[in-house]
């Protein structure tokens, strides 16, 4: 949490930098690695949205995103609490705004394997139905939001200014209206449930069998070391 990420857009090439890119020997002991990349957003192609629900109670999780370019190459952005050097997560201070709110832009094997393999957290991942040109906007609208969060930093509220808000408000951004606000928001361990509902995510089979299938625990502790992770965990 150190380190904040920064994007420089140019047109079609986004510079990111300050990508988190962590090799983990356990949740807390981990070599720390950042670098930055231009990518060119017209060779993006898709979105994913990745639920990780907490184990004590289904109504809670974390949610972030993850966009695929060309080539199989993923870059992940999520929606935390900017801890200070020996902090906990605490309920109630998240509920009384007292933590600032951050957006980590990490690659995907960082994010990912951190909560499948090293905090032993379910992973799923769920392919957005976005059309390529809403997908750009969305990453342009979040990478504004890196920015914005840079100059003016904000505080986490565990009800109103937390991960699953943030990126309900960058799709609607785009898709104005697209995603309402209700119980599934709140308790954000049923907001997959919604994305399939409003039909954001693939609906040609059941609700269970998609979540089912979005399961990528599995794969993801066979390829964690593998140069083609991204590709691998997708089915």
């Amino acid at each position: 949490m150190a380190v904040l990420p920064k994007a420089e857009q140019h047109g079609d090439v986004v510079t990111v930098r300050n990508i988190r890119d962590f090799n983990y020997m356990t949740e807390n002991d981990y070599v720390v690695n950042y670098y930055d990349r231009s990518y060119d957003i017209r060779q993006l192609k898709t979105v994913d949205f990745i639920i990780v629900p907490f184990t004590e109670w289904r109504g809670a999780a974390h949610t972030f995103l993850s966009f695929g370019f060309e080539g199989d190459d993923y870059l992940s952005v999520s929606v935390e609490i900017r801890r200070q050097k020996g902090d906990d997560f605490d309920f109630w201070k998240a509920l009384l705004s007292q933590y600032e709110i951050t957006y980590v832009v990490g690659d995907e094997r960082d994010l990912i394997n951190l909560r499948a393999n090293y905090r032993n957290t379910d992973v799923y991942v769920y392919r957005i139905k976005n059309t390529p040109a809403q997908t750009r906007a969305l990453f342009r609208d979040v990478m504004a939001r890196v920015n914005q969060l840079n100059d003016k930093p904000e505080l986490y509220n565990l009800v109103t200014n937390n991960c699953t808000t943030n990126l309900i408000r960058h799709v609607n951004n785009v898709s104005p209206k697209a995603i309402p606000y209700n119980y599934q928001v709140l308790f954000t361990g049923y907001s997959d449930e919604l994305a399939y509902q409003l039909k954001l995510i693939d609906t040609s089979k059941s609700f269970e069998q998609t979540k089912e299938d979005a399961h990528i625990n599995r794969l993801a502790e066979i390829y964690k070391d593998d140069p083609e992770f991204s590709k691998k965990i997708r089915r």
